[in-house]
């Protein structure tokens, strides 16, 4: 059974239990504490801590997803049989329950009968963990009565603490709860195991079953939720590996067209490494970074040196360093990313309508970073020669902050080289030097965002012209995504009392059509004589309610909100004209390049 026909078994399971299959979210998490989608639940959180009606939008409380997901946490792990940064949850939820919804027994008895009786798994060969009560929450004895009650013996039933049997929040704050976790035993099955420590390799988590019960505030309180919810999670690729009964998800469908390619690249004979070879995890971490890439993309992501964009960056150019461990020639990255989209096109078919648009940054990016990798090198090692000729062991953070400010270094790239010449790097150094860069940038970020500028002008025709621009900027945002879709995002902003200038995430230039019917849609919405409406609340909750926000780490507790009728809604500071119509006729006078992967417009109104 291969990935597909899973995710099929899984929808048309669910489906017949009555549960709405819902289709994946963006990896882009609308949070500012995470990254990106880490879980199949984040798309679902308003539902289960009770903000949002589940039946009032989805018709029903018994949902079911396969849900992109992108974890950075593990990425020290990937190579092995087990860990990646993107990958996919499977997962189904009961959101509150009332007479046709269920909790515990409910989703016990759906995973037994799903991995049983639907994929033919061997009951004699699942195992389960209970939480065992910690920090004032009771032992799930409840839950260890269902698992006997469904056919798990005693002897297969593990009790774990928070770490391992605790759930979430994903966020600061939010619903969690206790957690069963199935495991499938790949060895013996008349072992006996210790009830007290952990797995051994070859039992290997499959499935979480999340019981919510408690919200966690951020003083780390936990109270009683006023409903309970089922929510659960099923690594695909592990199942996947399981079921095409593979050493790992690297040689299953999901993953092998890649390392053919890489095979093809290289003139290296996969199957014949060792396992324990370094070439087999250079291999593995070149196919999981290009299909993270290419999913970071598809959302998106564009390289930078921060946040979202950092991790994209990071992953693609340590796909790129290990590609020349294995002697790959340059510009390899494109044809694995073609390998990519031809596997999952059917599934996301976004990422073949995107395909131009994927192509087009990793290429860039790897001119790019072949470019300052020669020159970085040379850098960098003369660092490490002046370091050792003193008789020292350590990079310094300020050694190393200016080779990935300089030359787009990563630190994990940094601390690969120097443990290669038996040295380390001061990882707290570096990250200070860090925030005291990050800190002039935000200074200088005042006087160029949310109005700090504006406010500061005493000439009254002045200001009101640059207040003027700052509306239709909101405008230009709103009308570039709907033209051009919702990976647009803004990276950078300037006015003057001449003109706007507006930056902005796209991997090409705009064709005459286009740039037209933006601006024929931002000149309809002065027409239509919008109102601007002005709102203040908690950065959560204007998170939540669908506030586009792309510099979140700049943002204070509490912001405003501005609503431009229903076309716009934006976190700023500030200020706005107090309806449309009073900003005349728009005109996009240049749109160009501004980086890899970013465009340009300049703008003016007349």
């Amino acid at each position: 059974m291969n990935a597909s026909e899973l995710r099929k078994k899984f929808f048309d399971f669910f489906r017949s239990k009555n549960h709405k299959i819902v289709p994946s979210s963006s990896l882009l998490f609308n949070n500012k504490t995470v990254l990106f989608t880490i879980a199949g639940m984040q798309q679902f959180s308003p539902y289960l801590s009770g903000q949002k009606d589940p039946i009032k939008d989805f018709g029903t409380r018994h949902l079911a997803s396969c849900q992109k997901c992108f974890r950075t946490n593990d990425i020290e792990e990937v190579g092995d049989d087990t860990h990646h940064t993107f990958f996919e949850m499977l997962g189904n939820w009961s959101i509150g329950k009332d007479q046709d919804g269920y909790f515990k027994e409910g989703a016990i008895k759906y995973a037994l009968e799903f991995l049983t009786q639907s994929l033919g798994i061997d009951k004699k060969r699942l195992w389960v963990s209970v939480f065992k009560g910690e920090n004032g929450l009771p032992r799930d004895e409840q839950a260890v009565s269902l698992w006997r009650q469904n056919g798990i013996p005693l002897e297969r039933i593990k009790y774990f603490g928070s770490e391992d049997n605790f759930w979430g929040p994903v966020a600061e704050e939010g619903p969690c709860g206790p957690c069963s976790e199935i495991f499938y035993n790949k060895g013996d099955l008349d072992r006996k195991e210790d009830a007290n420590v952990d797995f051994p390799d070859d039992i290997v988590e499959i499935w979480n079953l999340v019981f919510m019960e408690y919200f966690k505030d951020k003083e780390g309180h936990f109270k009683l939720l006023k409903q309970t919810n089922i929510d659960t999670g099923i690594g695909l690729e592990r199942l996947t590996a399981i079921l095409e009964n593979k050493p790992s998800a690297y040689e299953t469908d999901l993953f092998w067209p890649i390392i053919k390619k890489l095979e093809e690249l290289t003139g290296i004979d996969y199957l014949k490494l060792d396992s324990s070879s370094k070439e087999k995890k250079y291999f593995r971490i070149i196919a999981d970074h290009i299909r993270g890439s290419v999913f970071l993309i598809s959302d998106g992501v564009t390289p930078s040196n921060l946040a979202q964009g950092y991790v994209l960056r990071r992953i693609l150019r340590r796909a790129m360093r290990y590609g020349r461990l294995l002697g790959v020639p340059k510009n390899f990255l494109i044809s694995l990313a073609d390998k990519v989209i031809t596997i999952y096109k059917e599934q996301y078919p976004n990422l073949y309508s995107k395909r131009e648009e994927i192509m087009n940054v990793i290429q860039t990016e790897e001119e790019k970073f072949e470019k300052t990798l020669s020159i970085g090198l040379k850098e960098l090692y003369k660092v490490i020669d002046h370091i050792k000729k003193n008789n020292k062991n350590t990079i310094s953070g300020k050694e190393s902050f200016n080779l990935y400010q300089s030359y787009g270094f990563p630190l994990e790239m940094i601390e690969q080289i120097a443990k290669e010449n038996n040295l380390t790097v001061n990882k707290n150094e570096f990250h200070k030097e860090f925030e005291k860069h990050q800190e002039v940038s935000r200074v200088g970020m005042k006087k160029k965002f949310g109005g700090h500028g504006i406010e500061k002008v005493k000439n009254k025709k002045i200001k009101d012209k640059l207040t003027k621009f700052h509306t239709a900027t909101h405008l230009l945002q709103a009308a570039l995504r709907q033209i051009l879709g919702p990976s647009v995002h803004q990276v950078g902003s300037d006015i003057t009392q001449e003109r706007l200038r507006f930056d902005f995430t796209f991997s090409r230039k705009l064709t005459d059509l286009e740039i037209k019917q933006v601006e024929d849609l931002v000149n309809q919405k002065i027409q239509d004589d919008l109102m601007v409406q002005r709102e203040e609340m908690p950065l959560e909750e204007a998170l939540h309610s669908g506030a586009l926000a792309f510099f979140r780490d700049k943002y204070p507790p509490k912001v405003s909100v501005y609503t431009i009728g229903d076309f716009s809604k934006e976190i700023c500071a500030g200020p706005h004209v107090s309806h449309t119509g009073l900003l005349g006729h728009f005109k996009i006078i240049k749109e160009e390049s501004c980086g890899a992967g970013k465009r340009r417009i300049k703008a003016i109104l007349e």
